[in-house]
C-alpha cells in the first residue's frame, strides 16, 4: 500500500507493482550507501547543534546509521524495491531500528537535495581515484620512454611515413594528453565539490539550519547559492562525462596505434600474452583484445554523455523524475574509465618494443627528405627552391626503385650543385632526429628533458 511508504500519507491506493519496479532506482543507486550515510550523519549533527532535534536523538541516529553501514558492508542488508531508492531504504531501516528518533532525521531536507549531495560526494571520491589511475598510466608511459630513449621509429601523417622520431617522443605525446585529462578532472572537481544540502525540495527550509557547518563536516569548501539550481543542477556530472569522453578518445587513439603496431605488417611492439587472446579456429592468432575493447568502450562513454545531455535539455526548474536517469550513465562511465585506465597501465608496462624493426621502418618512405631540403637551405637555397629540388630527387628515386639514401654524390649533384659530401651525414635517421633540438622537438636531449619535467610534475 502507498500508505506504507514514507511519502504515502496523501495516497489512498497502492502503487501499481510494475510502476513500483519501473520507477525504483535502488537497483543501481545502492552504491551510494556510504555517501548517503555520511551525509545523513552530518545533517543529524547539524540538526542537534542547532537545537532543531534533541541531542539524544542525534546520538541514536548516528549510532543507528553506523550499524546500518556495517550491515551493508557485511552483505546483511536487504534492499527493497518497494522503498524505491537508497535514501528511503536506509531511512526506513533506521526508523525500524531506533523508532521515533529515526523519523526526525529528514527534518529540514528533501530527497532532492539529499540525492544531489550523495552524487557529489560519490563523484568527488571517484575523481580522486581516476586521477590516481591516470598517474599510474603516465608512470607506465614514462617508464617505457626512459627504457627506449634510443629507439627511432617513423613518424606519420595521414598514416604515411613522414619523418623519423624517437619512440619515446611518441609516447610523450600521450603523456601530454593524459596530463591534460588529469587537469580537466581536477578542474571539474572544483565544481563537484560544492554542498547542495539545505536547498530542500527547491526553496530552502524554514528551519534554522547551518549549511556551512554541514559543509565543514563533509569537507566541502563552498555551498551552493541558489536552492532551485542546487537540486536541478547536473552540470558537474555532464562536465565529468565530457572530460571522460575526451580521456577515452585519447585511449582509443592509442589503442588504434597499438593494434596497428602489433600486426605482422608493422611488428613494432608485442603485447604481453596476458592482454591478448587466441582464435577458436586459427591457432597462430594473437589478438589485441584489450586495446580493441577499450576502443569499443569509448563509444559507450560518448553515449553516456549524450544520454544525460538529452535528459537535461528540456527540463524546467527544479527537480524532475527524469533526473533519476543521471546515475546509470555516470556510474557506467566511472566504471569504464577506471577499468580502462587500470588495464592500460598494466598493458603498457609489460609491452615489449621491437626497436630494430622500428629503426628499419624509420628509414623507409623518403623519411629524411625534409632534412635534405633543410640542408640545401643552410647552403643558401631558398626553402621553396630546395623543396622542388628534393621533390625531383624523390621522383628520380621512385622511378629507379631506390631511396634517397642510395643516391651517389654525382646523382645528388644532378639536382643541385650545392650538394657536397656532407649530405650523407645529414640525412641519416639519427641525424634527422637529433637535428630537431628545439623545445617540443624529438631530439634525444629534448625528450630526456620532457621526461624529467613530467617526473617532477607528478
Amino acid at each position: 500500500m502507498s500508505k506504507d511508504k514514507l511519502w504515502g500519507g496523501r495516497f489512498t491506493q497502492p502503487t501499481d507493482k510494475f510502476v513500483e519496479e519501473f520507477t525504483a532506482s535502488i537497483q543501481f543507486d545502492k552504491r551510494l550507501y556510504h555517501q548517503d550515510i555520511r551525509g545523513s550523519i552530518a545533517h543529524a549533527r547539524m540538526l542537534g547543534k542547532q537545537g532543531i532535534i534533541p541531542m539524544e536523538d542525534v546520538e541514536q541516529i548516528v549510532h543507528g546509521l553506523q550499524q546500518i553501514l556495517q550491515q551493508i558492508e557485511a552483505g546483511e542488508f536487504d534492499f527493497s524495491i518497494a522503498l524505491e531508492d537508497i535514501h528511503m531504504n536506509i531511512e526506513a531501516r533506521l526508523s525500524a531500528k531506533i523508532g521515533e528518533a529515526g523519523k526526525r532525521l529528514h527534518t529540514g531536507r528533501s530527497r532532492n537535495d539529499q540525492v544531489a549531495l550523495d552524487i557529489r560526494l560519490y563523484l568527488r571520491d571517484e575523481i580522486v581515484d581516476i586521477a590516481t589511475y591516470l598517474d599510474l598510466l603516465i608512470d607506465a608511459l614514462l617508464g617505457q620512454a626512459e627504457a627506449n630513449l634510443d629507439v627511432i621509429m617513423p613518424g606519420f601523417t595521414h598514416l604515411q611515413t613522414a619523418q623519423p622520431i624517437l619512440f619515446s617522443h611518441h609516447l610523450m605525446a600521450y603523456v601530454e594528453m593524459l596530463t591534460r585529462d588529469k587537469g580537466r578532472m581536477e578542474d571539474c572537481l572544483k565544481r563537484v565539490n560544492v554542498l547542495p544540502l539545505g536547498a530542500g525540495a527547491l526553496a530552502g527550509t524554514t528551519f534554522p539550519i547551518d549549511r556551512e557547518y554541514v559543509a565543514e563536516q563533509l569537507n566541502f569548501p563552498a555551498i551552493t547559492r541558489n536552492s532551485l539550481d542546487s537540486v536541478s543542477d547536473r552540470d558537474f556530472a555532464l562536465e565529468f562525462l565530457a572530460a571522460s569522453s575526451i580521456l577515452m578518445m585519447h585511449l582509443s587513439r592509442f589503442s588504434e596505434e597499438l593494434i596497428l603496431w602489433s600486426t605482422s605488417e608493422f611488428r613494432f611492439i608485442e603485447l604481453s600474452d596476458g592482454f591478448c587472446t587466441g582464435s577458436s579456429i586459427m591457432p597462430q592468432k594473437k589478438n589485441p583484445d584489450v586495446p580493441e575493447l577499450v576502443r569499443g568502450k569509448t563509444g559507450r562513454v560518448y553515449g553516456n554523455l549524450m544520454a544525460l545531455l538529452t535528459v537535461m535539455k528540456s527540463l524546467p526548474l527544479a527537480y524532475n523524475k527524469d533526473m533519476q536517469e543521471d546515475k546509470e550513465p555516470l556510474f557506467d562511465t566511472i566504471d569504464t574509465v577506471k577499468g580502462s585506465l587500470k588495464i592500460f597501465a598494466d598493458m603498457i608496462r609489460e609491452m615489449r618494443i621491437n626497436g630494430e624493426t622500428m629503426r628499419r621502418a624509420a628509414g623507409y618512405g623518403f623519411s629524411t627528405a625534409t632534412d635534405v631540403a633543410d640542408y640545401l637551405v643552410r647552403k643558401g637555397l631558398p626553402f621553396r627552391d630546395a623543396h622542388e629540388v628534393v621533390g625531383k630527387a624523390v621522383a628520380y628515386c621512385v622511378e629507379n626503385e631506390m631511396d634517397i639514401t642510395d643516391l651517389s654524390l654525382a646523382e645528388w649533384q644532378l639536382f643541385s650543385a650545392k650538394v657536397d659530401n656532407d649530405i650523407f651525414a645529414a640525412i641519416t635517421v639519427e641525424a634527422s632526429v637529433n637535428a630537431r633540438n628545439v623545445p617540443g622537438g624529438t631530439a634525444r636531449a629534448r625528450v630526456e628533458s620532457e621526461i624529467r619535467a613530467a617526473r617532477e610534475g607528478k
